[in-house]
């Protein structure tokens, strides 16, 4: 079965996030009343499983050795399945 998964990594609460704070800045700068911005990747990877539970433990590992750095990022992950 084919599965379609996002997987969206921030940094860790309490780090800094100088691309965010640089965007907010400029926001401000052009008028807008925004206190705080924060930058993120998002990932949408299609993938093969033989159901939703291992595409879901596949993106995680993929997440664990690859994708994210469990230093400073945290991720989420969805998996839907594909038609």
């Amino acid at each position: 079965m084919k599965y379609r998964a996002s997987v969206k990594i921030s940094l860790k609460p309490g780090l800094s996030d100088p691309e965010g704070e640089t965007s907010a800045a400029s926001l401000r700068d052009l008028g807008y009343k925004v206190s705080e911005v924060s930058t993120g990747k998002v990932y949408y990877i299609h993938l093969e499983a033989n159901s939703m539970e291992e595409a879901r433990g596949k993106v995680d590992e993929m997440c664990r050795r690859l994708l994210a750095n469990p230093v400073k990022d945290d991720y989420r992950v969805q998996v839907e399945k594909m038609e």
